[in-house]
């Protein structure tokens, strides 16, 4: 039986995503809210809504106590995490189970596993699924970095052994950077994950990054919905995101799909996660690490699948089986998606604060916008710049990329900055168009920042 009430324990477009589906099956809701929300857009539209604390997210979204304090007063079934803040965190996650609520996600145990990305990596190479050559155990002095650096050659990426969102990650080129880049890393990690462990990886150079969308119930039924692109990125932080990959043939879509499943298969995984894989100039693919939660760019697997997986995280949650098998699944035409943020992309991306004076996000029988503000809205300066996200279809790529020029015309935010116009450039420069992007691109294209004509050099 699905709930008949659930919290979301989240803010921003995520928050109203997931009520949107609620309201859609029938499900009661409540969320929380830190002060500085107050007036946003999921407090408003949840059936009831509750205070968790001030503004800093440790006193609010993550402040685990108050929200299953909340949690019990509201006597709801089940917690939707949504994406960042609790959603990967094993702890949390056992904790609403143990008071009896149901986690939409993966069990606890999972999420300690696959969110140790050096024992992930190891159980996937036993797997028989390729991975960045590299260390399978943590770091701990600069001897033992230097005989791995040596032999998988420079450069080399040092990464947290948890977390993600690229904190902590450092490109190496050369031995004698190495010692102070393990110690900046770990400084990072420690900071940001509660863990020093760090693991040194090979630096695959002009990389591709995709991800493949996978579904599992708890009756053994495991199904892909195809592969994501996510290489136009700045600092490892998305900006777009696309699917089917521009640099995937049907050979290669065979290969990581099936090994995307093997590893799910492999690690009992049940709910909705991606398995995120590097593509290198020969079409090589690498395992990287496995996302188990709802992912900010669902939404062009929604498009070019019809699945609502917000829907299916629910139900696989409640116990139900997947509505479908891998042979029912038809993924038709190109969906784009690009993340608007306040930020000033002429500015080295830096946050744009202050009120939205004016808000009209575009509209389109192909055109989806996922967000959370409004006229008027103030942004406040405590969480992720994120504001929504554009989500566009097509019947081909070139048709959807049009597509997605005329809904980012047609999106009008005034009083702060935003990613809007970086955006437009990338989709007129004729790497992208060409689909032979890399992760570096942007960077890249950011570099070549004309200030005095302020404008991008496309050349």
């Amino acid at each position: 039986m699905v709930f008949k009430k659930l919290l979301v324990a989240n803010r921003g477009e995520i928050a109203l995503r997931v009520l949107r589906t609620c309201r859609e099956m029938g499900i009661k809701t409540a969320v929380i809210y830190s002060e500085a929300d107050s007036n946003s857009r999921h407090v408003k539209e949840a059936d009831e809504a509750y205070c968790v604390g001030p503004a800093p997210a440790v006193d609010s979204y993550l402040n685990t106590p108050r929200i299953l304090a909340k949690a019990m007063v509201a006597h709801v079934d089940a917690i939707h995490p949504g994406y960042g803040f609790l959603s990967e965190n094993g702890e949390f996650a056992e904790i609403c189970e143990r008071y009896g609520f149901k986690f939409i996600g993966p069990k606890y145990e999972t999420l300690k596993l696959t969110g140790n990305k050096l024992k992930i990596r190891e159980i996937a190479a036993k797997l028989g699924i390729p991975v960045v050559p590299g260390s399978y155990k943590p770091i701990n002095n600069k001897l033992d970095a230097v005989e791995v650096a040596r032999e998988v050659g420079y450069p080399v990426l040092v990464k947290p052994a948890a977390g993600g969102g690229g904190r902590g990650l450092r490109k190496v080129n050369s031995e004698h950077e190495l010692e102070a880049q393990i110690e900046s890393s770990a400084r990072e990690a420690g900071m940001t994950f509660e863990t020093k462990g760090i693991f040194i990886e090979k630096y695959i150079e002009k990389a591709r990054h995709v991800e493949v969308q996978v579904l599992a119930d708890n009756h053994g039924n495991v199904v892909h919905l195809g592969e994501r692109d996510c290489t136009i990125q700045r600092r490892h932080q998305k900006l777009m995101e696309e699917s089917p990959s521009p640099a995937v043939d049907e050979e290669l879509r065979r290969q990581i799909t099936s090994s995307a499943l093997t590893l799910v298969k492999g690690v009992g995984y049940v709910n909705a996660g991606t398995v995120e894989f590097l593509l290198d100039q020969e079409g090589r693919y690498y395992f990287i690490e496995m996302n188990s939660r709802i992912q900010v760019e669902h939404p062009v697997t929604e498009m070019v699948s019809g699945v609502d997986l917000i829907k299916q995280q629910i139900r696989i949650a409640a116990g139900e089986k997947l509505e479908f098998s891998q042979d029912d699944l038809s993924l038709k035409g190109w969906a784009l998606e690009c993340r608007v943020n306040a930020e000033d992309p002429c500015e080295d991306f830096r946050p744009s604060l202050g009120t939205i004076r004016n808000y009209i996000p575009p509209a389109g029988s192909s055109v989806r916008v996922d967000d959370y503000v409004y006229s008027g809205y103030n942004i406040p300066p405590h969480y992720d710049s994120l504001l929504g996200k554009v989500v566009v279809w097509g019947n081909t790529r070139s048709e959807a990329i049009e597509q997605m020029k005329k809904a980012l015309d047609e999106f009008h935010i005034e009083g702060i900055k935003t990613t809007i116009s970086f955006h437009k450039k990338v989709l007129n420069h004729p790497v992208f168009l060409g689909g032979t992007a890399y992760t570096k691109f942007a960077e890249e294209l950011v570099e070549k920042f004309d200030s005095k004509y302020n404008q991008f050099n496309l050349n």
